[in-house]
């Protein structure tokens, strides 16, 4: 039994439909089993990372785990915890979602709100991977609703680039390591095939899309503002902020194979998924 927390999450999600497609035996964590769609033969169950009863009986039987904590300031230590009762419950295989820059001060506090969960992992007796993703491809479906009002793309990172991955690479890699113990040991810095700025992929959406878009650069204060409105709280706010100003310094630039190396194919590149998500931005 493999178990899957953030099952209804942008990678958790695509971890359920790729298990099961696999064969696999699936248990799906999720706060409201009820509200939540997964493939057939997925068992959903209840579970909460503040109630620790209710992730100690998802946990019984279990025998690998995928866990994706509450990333940010707001963890309050429930990553740690999670990687502990996993153990406790005799899982043997564990793939921990983390963060790329995960330990490297360069990326300031933002690089260090993974990092207590990945050392209580390498700490215990079970097989572990990390899987260090850099920016998804998936978060310029934010900008969807402008490109399909003809509004131009709010800028927030300049010409910094970062090297897009497809989540469904990301997703491909954790099932891999939640199958087989090649991957254990390993942490993945998971990247597309290479580096592209906001402008460098808005020019690839007009190409898909086949007419212009357009972009708007955003000035520190303006971007500042738009993370309050979107709900972003004080703690977490400044080493955001840091995190988007090291990105527009080409901080976050790094483009390497691991994607390859855990799947034996190439990363997808963010054509590939604009092409494939085009008609959320048509």
């Amino acid at each position: 039994m493999i178990l899957v927390t953030g099952a209804t999450g942008t990678i958790g999600s695509d971890v359920v439909r790729q298990l099961a497609a696999r064969g696999e035996k699936v248990r799906a964590l999720t706060q409201d089993p009820a509200r939540a769609s997964f493939p057939a033969g997925v068992e959903a169950v209840r579970g909460d990372f503040l109630d620790e009863p209710s992730v100690t009986a998802a946990l019984d039987g279990v025998t690998a785990a995928f866990i994706v904590g509450v990333f940010g300031p707001e963890d309050g230590g429930r990553d740690v915890r999670l990687v502990r009762l996993a153990e406790e419950a005799g899982v043997r295989r564990i793939v921990k979602l983390s963060a790329i820059g995960t330990g490297d001060p360069a990326f300031g506090v933002f690089g260090t709100w993974h990092l207590p969960g990945e050392e209580a992992l390498r700490a215990t007796g079970v097989r572990w991977t990390v899987l260090r993703p850099t920016s998804f491809a998936s978060n310029t479906l934010s900008w969807a609703p402008a490109v399909r009002a003809g509004e131009a793309v709010a800028n927030m990172t300049g010409d910094g680039r970062q090297g897009v991955v497809d989540p469904r690479d990301v997703s491909a890699v954790a099932v891999a390591a939640l199958t087989d113990d090649r991957h254990a040991g390993r942490t993945y810095t998971l990247t597309g095939p290479s580096a592209l700025s906001v402008p460098d992929q808005v020019a690839v959406l007009e190409e898909v899309l086949g007419r212009p878009v357009g972009v708007t650069e955003s000035t520190p204060e303006e971007t500042r503002e738009r993370l309050v409105a979107a709900g972003m709280g004080a703690e977490a706010l400044e080493p955001v902020l840091h995190s988007i100003e090291f990105a527009r310094r080409d901080g976050n630039a790094l483009v390497t194979a691991d994607v390859a190396e855990a799947l034996g194919r190439g990363a997808r590149s963010y054509r590939e998924w604009a092409e494939d998500h085009r008609e959320a931005f048509a």
